[in-house]
């Protein structure tokens, strides 16, 4: 493969660019007006191989050898390379996949105690700041608001009963009726939730969740709530209401 050279007038040229590094291909346009030598330094940035130890050649579409871009003085243009030609870099003191093997890298660890000492870190600037779980008021008022939370999620499930008639009432959701056939913990969310099998196939499930089965329903007409969400009470399905109407 010989350094077939000729003068080119056209200012810039569309190329792919190959490595003996990666796997990929990079597309870039370069002005023929660069030496070779600054065109080593460009696809230093693109392929990671050294500019240095660098040798670059040349294929057409068919992916046929054109030239070798042997000479940093010459300008790119006074090579054969047309629009979508391939140049292809080989860096012979790398190999393939050198810098992405992260076992060979060494790595820089540091103990509790030692990351605790720096002043530099997201440890520190929390404690300065009081932030986060670092302002005890701030974590005391988030647990008394939980806790307050489950008391009245807890006494409003008491009033929730298995068997009853409920409307479910979700912002953003159209209202639901259904019966109640389940109340209590489950495995897939914390706190208490009820089980409603729907009149109407607007749930999401069959009353099961996860291969777990809290009770049984036809697919779309089970689901899941917060006990705030579902109001017990004598609540006929919507069809029947429309026809005593």
């Amino acid at each position: 493969m010989g350094d077939n050279i000729q003068v080119i007038t056209a200012p810039l040229v569309n190329v792919r660019v190959t490595s003996n590094l990666n796997d990929f291909t990079a597309e870039k346009r370069y002005d023929r007006g660069l030496t070779i030598a600054d065109l080593k330094g460009r696809l230093e940035l693109v392929t990671g191989a050294s500019a240095s130890s660098m040798t670059l050649e040349v294929f057409d579409e068919e992916d046929k050898p054109v030239c070798t871009l042997s000479d940093d003085g010459a300008l790119f243009g006074s090579y054969t390379v047309e629009e979508n030609y391939r140049i292809h870099v080989t860096d012979h003191t790398k190999r393939m996949g050198e810098f992405e093997d992260l076992s060979k890298v060494e790595k820089y660890e540091l103990t509790d105690d030692e990351y605790s000492k720096r002043n530099d870190s997201v440890r520190a600037f929390l404690k300065k700041n009081r932030l986060g779980k670092y302002n005890p008021e701030e974590q005391q008022r988030m647990k008394e608001e939980r806790e307050a939370q489950e008391k009245e999620e807890e006494e409003k499930a008491a009033t929730v009963t298995v068997g009853s008639r409920c409307e479910v009432r979700v912002q953003g959701e159209p209202t639901r009726r259904g019966e109640v056939m389940f109340v209590g913990k489950v495995h897939f969310k914390p706190g208490i939730w009820v089980g409603v099998k729907y009149d109407e196939p607007l749930g999401k499930n069959d009353g099961s969740v996860g291969g777990q089965r809290y009770f049984d329903a036809p697919m779309k007409y089970g689901g899941f709530t917060r006990p705030a969400f579902c109001e017990v009470g004598d609540f006929p399905p919507f069809d029947e209401e429309e026809d005593e109407m």
